[in-house]
C-alpha cells in the first residue's frame, strides 16, 4: 500500500468529548475515507467548570474499553490506536495505555482569582482574559499562551496540538497584529522548547472546517523554523464530526510544501513511518 498523508487521521474527538460522533461513527467514516491509521484523542479531562460536557470523564474506562473493541473490530483492515489530547490545565496524568498523546494548551490560568479563561471559545471570552488577566494588552496575553505552550512542549508529547492556537480568533488581525515582533519573538520561543526528536508538529486544519479560519495552524513562519531545527510534520484535521475526518489535508500538504517539507509523518502502531506530501 502506498501512503499517503490521507491514510492516517489522529486528531479526532467524539460524542465523549466535544465531537458530534461516535467513536464508532469516527472510525467508520475514517475507514471510509480510506484511512489505515486512526487514532481517537478525546479530550483530557479537567475540572475547569467551562469545560464540563466538553472533556471526557474522569473515568476513561469506557473510552478505553470502545477503542478497544474497535481496535478488534477493524483488525487487519485498519489501525485503531489509543489517544489522548491532555490539555495543560488537567490534573489527570496522560495514562499509561496510551499509544500517543497530543499536547496542547486551551485555558490560561489566573492565580489571582482562581478563574480559567479559554482561549478558542469566542472573541469575548478571549478578550475578557486580555483585560482581566493581561492589563488589556493583547500582545501580553499571547506571550502568557506560548509560556504555556513552552512548558506543554517541554514535556514532550507525541504531537504538539495547535501551537498557535491563539490564532483561532484573530482572522484579519482583528485582536493583534500576528507580524509583531512580540507575538512572533514568542511563538517561536515557545517552538524551540520543543524535541524534534521526540515530537511531532502538527499541521491543523481543524479551524478551517469549523469555519474559524482560512489556512491551516500552524503560520509559515512557524513550519519553517521547524523544518530547521529538524523537526517533522504530521497532518490532522481535529475532526470533531465523521465527514471530516481528513478535511483539508491537500490545502495542509500545500502549506507543508511551501515551507520546504517533501514529506510527513503517519502515526502507527510501529511508530512513524514517512509519506511523501
Amino acid at each position: 500500500m502506498r501512503l499517503t498523508p490521507e491514510c492516517g487521521s489522529v486528531h479526532t474527538h467524539s460524542v465523549l468529548c466535544d465531537g458530534k460522533g461516535t467513536l464508532a461513527e469516527m472510525a467508520s467514516a475514517a475507514f471510509g475515507a480510506g484511512v489505515r491509521y486512526f487514532g481517537a484523542s478525546g479530550h483530557s479531562h479537567t475540572e475547569i467548570p467551562h469545560d464540563a460536557g466538553n472533556v471526557l470523564p474522569a473515568d476513561l474506562s469506557d473510552y478505553r474499553s470502545q477503542l478497544l473493541a474497535l481496535r478488534d473490530a477493524y483488525a487487519g483492515r485498519m489501525e485503531i490506536l489509543l489517544g489522548i489530547e491532555q490539555d495543560s490545565r488537567s490534573s489527570q496524568p496522560v495514562p499509561d495505555w496510551t499509544d500517543y498523546w497530543i499536547g496542547s494548551v486551551h485555558n490560561l490560568y489566573d492565580p489571582r482569582t482562581g478563574k480559567h479563561h479559554c482561549v478558542d471559545w469566542d472573541r469575548e471570552k478571549l478578550s475578557a482574559c486580555r483585560d482581566e488577566l493581561f492589563g488589556g494588552d493583547m500582545l501580553a496575553l499571547t506571550e502568557g499562551y506560548y509560556r504555556d505552550v513552552a512548558a506543554m512542549a517541554e514535556r514532550k508529547p507525541v504531537i504538539l496540538g495547535h501551537i498557535d492556537l491563539v490564532t483561532k480568533l484573530n482572522r484579519g488581525n482583528a485582536l493583534f497584529d500576528e507580524e509583531a515582533p512580540r507575538y512572533r519573538a514568542a511563538a517561536l520561543e515557545a517552538l524551540h522548547h520543543a524535541d524534534p526528536d521526540a515530537t511531532l508538529l502538527e499541521i491543523n486544519t481543524g479551524a478551517i472546517s469549523r469555519g474559524c479560519r482560512d489556512t491551516p495552524y500552524p503560520a509559515a513562519f512557524l513550519l519553517r523554523e521547524w523544518r530547521a531545527m529538524g523537526g517533522q510534520v504530521i497532518l490532522t484535521a481535529d475532526a470533531h464530526s465523521p465527514e471530516t475526518v481528513i478535511f483539508g489535508y491537500r490545502q495542509a500538504a500545500a502549506l507543508a510544501r511551501a515551507a520546504g517539507y517533501r514529506e510527513s509523518v503517519l502515526l502507527t502502531g510501529r511508530g512513524w513511518e514517512p509519506c511523501l506530501l
